[in-house]
This record gives C-alpha cells, structure tokens and sequence, in this order.
C-alpha cells in the first residue's frame, strides 16, 4: 500500500480546486494548473475535510505499478497546491571570463564561448530575472522551472578543470587536477 498515496492533500484558504473528468484544476493566488490523471487512479476532492483525496481500487494493490501511479498521483496534486500558492525558484549561475546571460523579451540569451550566442525560449508562465552572472527562474509549474533550468544547463555544463559553464548556485563542481610538468 501506498503510504504517500493514502495521505490526504490539505487545501488552503485562498486555493479553490475544482475535478472533471479525470482533469483536476488548481486555482491559487499564484496562477492557474491543470493536470490529467491516469484512470487507474481516483481523486475526489472532500468538501468538509478541504482537502484532495486520492485511491485506487482495492482489488489492484497487488500490482505495484499502479500503486506507484497512486503515490505520484497525490505528490503531483500537492505540487500543483505548492505552486500555486508558495510558487518554485531556481537560481543558476554563469561562470566564465566575458560570459553572461540577458533577458530579451521573451528569450534567455547566453553567451557562454561559442561563435555565436545561444538563444533559449521562456515557456509562458516562467518570470526569469538576471542579476549580473546569476539567473533566477520562478513559476508556479515545479516541472516546468525543472526543465528550463535544466536545458540552461546543458547548453554549456560546468566542466571539471577551471570551473567554467553554467551550474545550479547549490551545485558543487568536483575540480580536477591538471597536467603537471617536471619531476
């Protein structure tokens, strides 16, 4: 059984959550979310309790796939609730000498070495702020914030010798030596 999927979701004053269908709707002083559910999986939104109740049927708790299905189900509907109301934030950093990133519109421009300057588009929904070498992503989608950090990211990764590329302001670049001459 699942321990995270029988835990009821409290929702608070201010957030209104609405179920149709198998899509949950949640509106929250940060914006609006939506999701679909797998219809192995039930969410009924209690009235009395304000909160979000997710189960599957007791028949399939031998089959743990749909038991994984039922766990991440209720973490996503919490996340939604998280977002919409605290919102999610990650701060990269641009190391390197001449490197830096400008906001243009609704673009991220990078430039990190190459020829030419590496252009990314803002998804609908993320506020992105550059101070100086850092960049601060904020939005109310915890996936989304994720994968915009991360595709920063891979346009040019911290590399090992000098330190240089583009890194999560907690990440910890593991240094390497490099050649020694002599003996």
């Amino acid at each position: 059984m699942s321990r995270i999927g029988r835990k009821p979701v409290e929702v608070p004053a201010g957030v209104k959550v609405s179920i149709k269908d198998r899509t949950v709707m949640v509106q929250g002083p940060g914006g609006t979310l939506n999701m679909t559910h797998r219809p192995e999986v039930s969410v009924v939104w209690d009235e009395a309790e304000k909160a979000v109740k997710v189960a599957i049927d007791a028949s399939k708790m031998k089959d743990k796939q749909i038991v994984a299905i039922w766990g991440t189900t209720r973490a996503l509907i919490r996340n939604m609730i998280l977002g919409v109301t605290k919102g999610y934030e990650k701060s990269m950093e641009v190391v390197g000498v001449g490197w830096s990133p400008v906001v243009q519109g609704n673009k991220l421009k990078l430039i990190v070495g190459f020829a030419n300057p590496k252009m990314l588009n803002i998804p609908v929904g993320l506020k992105v702020t550059v101070e100086k070498q850092f960049v601060k992503i904020q939005g109310p989608d915890k996936r989304m914030v994720g994968q915009f950090a991360a595709d920063m990211r891979a346009t040019r990764k911290p590399e090992p010798y000098n330190g240089k590329g583009i890194k999560y302001t907690t990440e910890t670049i593991k240094r390497k030596a490099g050649k020694t001459f002599g003996a």
